[in-house]
């Protein structure tokens, strides 16, 4: 079994992102979260934990982790140092360590930050740091869903590299995108825009 640290995990699409690996016959998942009562809650599941702020120092949090998952965010409170810096120095770790893929959750609307004057800082955080995860050396795929819902997952996408629309996805299947772009032949060094639409998401992630 690979380890997946999963970055964001008590988030509402980080525990569905749990939830999905914890399912898998090729994962095992490590819920990275910041306070022990999270711990607690995921060890209580059986789900292992890394105990890690990524506004502190996180070397060490992806040691003999193979992959790594980036759905963490603070929620528009600290886009700086969290969705922005604190990706990249989880990057940074992930270099040292050795993993063999960083899969980010970004957003629609990251390759243009000021097409947005309400979520201009926010995507301009996730610009930054989807450069810094393009640039360094690092294996990759970059998740830019539309805005997220708490709909159930319908299992089927639309995914381009640019889709020039805007519109929803349900968190779950952003989740279900997140681990299936795991894999190192999946949407390998790709950064893509996902909505709701009629193709299976295996199918779409192999497309691109």
């Amino acid at each position: 079994m690979e380890k997946v640290l999963v970055a964001g995990a008590n988030g509402t699409t980080g525990k569905k992102i749990i939830s999905i690996l914890k399912q898998s016959d090729k994962y095992q998942p490590f819920a990275m979260v910041r306070k022990q009562e999270q711990v607690d809650a995921f060890e209580k599941d059986d789900v292992k934990t890394i105990l890690a702020d990524l506004e502190q120092d996180v070397n060490g949090t992806t040691k003999g982790m193979d992959r790594v998952i980036f759905a963490a965010g603070s929620g528009g409170k600290n886009v700086k140092d969290v969705d922005q810096e604190g990706a990249k120095k989880l990057m940074d770790a992930s270099i040292k360590d050795g993993v063999k893929k960083f899969v980010m959750l970004s957003s629609m609307g990251a390759d243009n930050p000021e097409m947005s004057s309400e979520l201009k800082d926010y995507l301009k955080a996730k610009q930054n740091a989807d450069q810094h995860l393009m640039n360094s050396g690092l294996e990759y795929s970059i998740v830019r869903p539309g805005a997220l819902n708490n709909e159930a997952g319908k299992g089927k996408i639309v995914l381009e590299s640019k889709l020039n629309q805007e519109g929803e996805i349900s968190r779950q299947d952003v989740a279900e995108t997140l681990v299936g772009s795991l894999e190192s032949s999946v949407a390998r060094n790709k950064t893509f825009e996902i909505l709701q639409g009629d193709t299976q998401i295996k199918s779409a992630l192999e497309k691109i």
